[in-house]
C-alpha cells in the first residue's frame, strides 16, 4: 500500500537546478507542453466517456436494452464519477499529476474495450438483456470512477504552471477540451457505429484513450520544482524568492527532515481544504453547475435519439447535428477566459449570466422550434457557445477564483461531485419518463414522447443561470 501511495506522490524538487539564463525559456516550453498534454489528453478522456451516448438508439432498436436501463447505465457512470470527482479532487492536490491522469485514462480505455468485447459477443452468445444490463452498469461505473481522475490533475497543472494574470485565458483554452472530446465522440464514434455497428464504437473510443495516455506520459509535467525551476509564484513574478522562502519558512527544513516537511505541507493543505468545504460560495456554484450539467448531458446523452425519434433524422445525421454543439463550444470556452481576464479583469459573473440565458433560449429552440434543419443546427451552434462559457466559468473557474491555489482540487471536487450526481439523476429521470411515455407516430411506429423530459431539461437550464446571482458580491475567502 505504501508503494502504491508513493507512486502517486507529488514529485520532489529536483536536486539539479536550471541555470538562471535558461530558466525562462525552459519554463515556458514545459508550461506549454503541460497545457497541450492536459488539454488534448482530457479531450480523449471525453471520447471514452460519451461513447455510449451515440449507441442508445441502436441498442434500443436491437431489443438489447430499453430507455430506463440505458438511463440507469448512464447514471452509474455519472454517480461513480461524482463520488470520484470529490475524492480524486482532494487527492490530486498533492499528487503526481502525470501518473494520476494517465492511470485514469488507462482504466477508462480498458472499460471501453471490455464493453466492445461484450457487444461483439452479445448476439452470438445469446446474452440476456438482464445480464447485459448488469455487466454494462458495473463496467460503466468503473469507467465513471476512472473518468474522475482526468480533470483535477489537468486543471491543477494550470495552477502549478501558470501565473494568475493569464490563468483565465489558458483555462478557457483548456475548457475547449470538453468540446473537442464531445465532438470527437459524436463524429468519430458515430461514424464507426454507423458503418460497423454499435459495439465497434467502444473499440474506437478505447483506441482514442490509448493515444491520450501516450500524450500525458510524454508531455505532461508535474511541478516546476521537479524540473529544477523555481516555484510558480517566483517564476511569474508574483513573489520574490526571498518572499516565498519567508512565507514557507515554517516548513523549510533540512533534507533529513523531508518526511516531516511533507507532513506539514499535507496538514496545511487539509486545513485549507476544510475551509473550502465550509465556503457557501463554492456550494452555490456547485448547485448551479449541477442544473447546468442536467441540461448539458440531456443533449449529449439523449440528443441523438431525440432527433431520430422526434425529428426523423438518421443516426448519421443526428450525430453530426449534435456534434455541432461541442465544436462551437470551443469558441465559447476560448473567448470566455480571454474576455473575462482582459475586458472584465477577472470578473466572470456578467458573461456567465448572459451565457446562461443564451443556453436556455437555444435549448428551447432545439426542443420546441420544429424539425427544420436550419433551426436545429442554429440551436446547437448557440447551445454550444453558451455551454462552452458555462463550463469554463460555473463548472470551474468561478469556484477556483474563490479559494487559494492549494485548494484548487478541493473546490473542483465539490463542484464536480454535484455536477455529475445531477447528470446521473437526469439520466435516470429521462429514461424512466421516456419508458413510461410511448406513442405511435404517423408511420405506425412506437416512439418515445419527449414532452415531459423537454420541460424537465429546460427548467434545469433556467435554474442554473439564476443561482450564481447569489455570489455576485462574494470575494475570495481569506483562509
Amino acid at each position: 500500500m505504501a508503494n502504491f501511495s508513493n507512486f502517486f506522490k507529488m514529485s520532489a524538487p529536483s536536486a539539479k537546478k536550471v541555470a538562471p539564463e535558461r530558466a525562462d525559456k525552459y519554463y515556458k516550453s514545459l508550461r506549454m507542453q503541460s497545457f497541450l498534454a492536459g488539454t488534448f489528453g482530457y479531450a480523449l478522456y471525453y471520447v471514452c466517456r460519451l461513447s455510449m451516448g451515440v449507441m442508445k438508439k441502436p441498442l434500443m432498436d436491437a431489443g438489447l436494452l430499453d430507455a430506463a436501463q440505458l438511463g440507469i447505465i448512464g447514471a452509474c457512470l455519472y454517480w461513480a464519477y461524482a463520488a470520484g470527482k470529490l475524492v480524486n479532487g482532494f487527492l490530486a492536490d498533492s499528487s503526481n499529476i502525470k501518473r494520476f491522469m494517465a492511470t485514469g485514462l488507462i482504466v477508462s480505455s480498458l472499460a471501453n474495450f471490455v464493453m466492445g468485447v461484450l457487444g461483439v459477443s452479445a448476439t452470438a452468445a445469446g446474452f440476456s438483456s438482464s445480464f447485459l444490463f448488469i455487466a454494462f452498469a458495473v463496467i460503466w461505473a468503473m469507467n465513471g470512477w476512472a473518468q474522475s481522475m482526468g480533470a483535477p490533475p489537468a486543471i491543477i497543472g494550470l495552477s502549478r504552471w501558470f501565473p494568475l494574470n493569464i490563468r483565465g485565458t489558458f483555462y478557457g483554452f483548456f475548457s475547449a477540451s470538453h468540446n473537442l472530446g464531445e465532438g470527437l465522440s459524436f463524429i468519430f464514434v458515430g461514424s464507426i457505429v454507423g458503418v460497423f455497428g454499435w459495439h465497434w464504437g467502444f473499440f474506437g473510443a478505447a483506441i482514442a484513450g490509448v493515444i491520450g495516455v501516450l500524450l500525458i506520459l510524454f508531455f505532461l509535467h508535474d511541478t516546476p520544482e521537479s524540473k529544477g525551476l523555481a516555484p510558480i509564484e517566483v517564476l511569474s513574478g508574483e513573489k520574490t524568492q526571498e518572499e516565498y522562502d519567508a512565507e514557507h519558512a515554517a516548513i523549510q527544513v533540512s533534507a533529513e527532515d523531508a518526511a516531516a516537511a511533507q507532513a506539514a505541507q499535507a496538514k496545511e493543505t487539509k486545513r485549507i481544504q476544510a475551509a473550502v468545504i465550509r465556503n457557501p460560495g463554492v456550494w452555490i456554484l456547485a448547485l448551479s453547475s449541477a442544473f447546468m450539467y442536467m441540461s448539458r448531458y440531456a443533449i449529449n446523452e439523449w440528443g441523438v435519439p431525440f432527433l431520430q425519434e422526434v425529428r426523423g433524422y438518421t443516426l448519421g445525421e443526428a450525430s453530426a447535428i449534435i456534434g455541432i454543439n461541442p465544436v462551437f463550444g470551443i469558441i465559447g470556452t476560448v473567448v470566455s477566459g480571454w474576455l473575462s481576464d482582459v475586458l472584465f479583469r477577472g470578473d466572470r459573473k456578467y458573461p456567465a449570466f448572459v451565457a446562461g440565458i443564451l443556453e436556455a433560449l437555444s435549448l428551447a429552440l432545439f426542443l420546441f422550434g420544429g424539425g427544420e434543419k436550419w433551426i436545429v443546427v442554429t440551436s446547437m451552434v448557440l447551445f454550444g457557445i453558451a455551454i462552452g462559457v458555462l463550463i469554463a466559468f460555473i463548472g470551474g473557474l468561478m469556484a477556483i477564483d474563490l479559494v487559494p491555489r492549494k485548494a484548487t482540487g478541493a473546490a473542483l471536487g465539490i463542484v464536480g461531485m454535484a455536477s455529475y450526481a445531477a447528470a446521473g439523476l437526469q439520466n435516470v429521470v429521462t429514461g424512466v419518463l421516456l419508458k413510461n411515455n410511448i406513442v405511435v407516430n404517423e408511420l405506425g411506429e412506437k416512439v418515445h414522447d419527449y414532452t415531459y423530459v423537454s420541460w424537465f431539461w429546460l427548467g434545469a437550464a433556467v435554474i442554473s443561470f439564476m443561482l450564481p446571482v447569489l455570489n455576485w458580491k462574494r470575494k475570495q475567502a481569506e483562509i
